[in-house]
């Protein structure tokens, strides 16, 4: 079968760093098509179009993959909204929707399997059957579609992610494996965040890292530690929050008054363009080799982090020319810019 992208993702790292953009069910909230709380993506069918024009956005910032949207498209979470019946039709279509705005631009295409609340580490033998009948159904028809790797990300349990890996393997498919670091050291099952992502590796996941959660200034540090302890490539999507030493994950931001902020009421700590952009410069010059941004990302941030390394993207040709703007640009002719005379636009 004829694929997007003439590269494999093997192929496309060994180029230099994959860019990477995810996030889709949050910046799809914001604009009326995914439901905060649940956040299962009925979008895919109920609104194709927004979809296919949020894939094109992420595409032309400077995106290298399109993620299929099943993150949260598993068989539990349908039910909860009461359509599990669209199980195989919501999966299959995310994937052919995927395929389709990746033809545009040579990307790459990735399934996307998730964490299911299902695992229970205190008993994983039946447990873990049911994730991994998830994952079987997810993944079984994003082969079918067609992809050229899997994204089995936010992970919280070491042996759900394995499951995970184990369900790739099986089908021949590639895995970027990433954990979500909730908490301060480790997993849930007990894990520091190194040595889960050093176990994954060494069971034969093509990338390892870390996604969401975590905001630039709480990620850096963990990812030098990851770099320094595995051979595979390393992947790292935070979260564009200003996430502290104190808190270093973005589910625990509060308000000065106490008010729990995750997940709607976060912009007092939203990341600039320009954040963005110096932590993809960081990330690379720590090793990091798939670079991307997870939940709360726009296009916005994704155009800059690609432009900082070295892109030129097809957005880039409205990158922002602030020189040109009326009030805050050079003023060449102060009387036609309406701008006072001895005005500091470095003020």
């Amino acid at each position: 079968m004829s694929r997007p992208s003439q590269l494999s993702l093997a192929e496309r790292l060994a180029e230099g760093v994959v860019v990477g953009a995810e996030g889709y069910v949050f910046e799809l909230e914001r604009r009326g098509y995914v439901k905060a709380g649940p956040f299962v993506p009925e979008v895919i069918l109920d609104d194709p179009d927004a979809l296919r024009q949020l894939h094109r956005e992420f595409l032309r910032a400077g995106a290298d993959v399109m993620v299929a949207l099943t993150y949260y498209a598993h068989r539990e979470k349908l039910a909860d909204v009461g359509r599990a019946d669209d199980l195989e039709a919501m999966n299959r279509q995310a994937v052919r929707i995927a395929n389709e705005i990746a033809a545009e631009g040579g990307a790459l295409v990735a399934g996307n399997i998730c964490n299911t609340w299902s695992f229970d580490a205190e008993n994983p033998a039946a447990s873990g059957a049911v994730v991994r009948a998830q994952y079987e159904e997810q993944l079984g028809w994003a082969a079918e579609e067609g992809v050229d790797f899997v994204i089995a990300e936010t992970n919280d349990y070491v042996g759900e992610a394995l499951i995970g890996l184990e369900v790739c393997q099986a089908l021949g498919l590639p895995a970027m494996v990433t954990f979500a670091s909730v908490q301060p050291q480790t997993t849930y099952d007990g894990h520091d965040y190194v040595e889960a992502c050093r176990i994954l590796a060494d069971a034969g996941a093509a990338v390892v890292g870390l996604n969401c959660s975590r905001g630039p200034e709480t990620m850096l540090p963990l990812l030098e530690q990851i770099r320094a302890a595995v051979d595979v490539p390393v992947a790292a999507q935070p979260v564009p929050y200003r996430t502290t030493r104190a808190t270093p994950a973005f589910e625990a931001l509060e308000s000065e008054d106490g008010r729990h902020l995750f997940p709607i009421q976060l912009e007092p700590y939203q990341c600039t363009r320009f954040e963005m952009a110096d932590f993809a410069r960081r990330a690379r010059e720590v090793g990091v080799d798939y670079i991307g941004i997870c939940c709360g990302g726009g296009p916005h941030h994704v155009r800059a982090m690609a432009e900082a390394l070295g892109r030129r993207t097809p957005a880039s040709r409205y990158s922002p020319a602030i020189e040109l703007h009326p009030v805050l640009g050079t003023p060449h002719d102060a009387s036609r810019h309406g701008v006072m005379r001895g005005w500091d636009s470095d003020a």
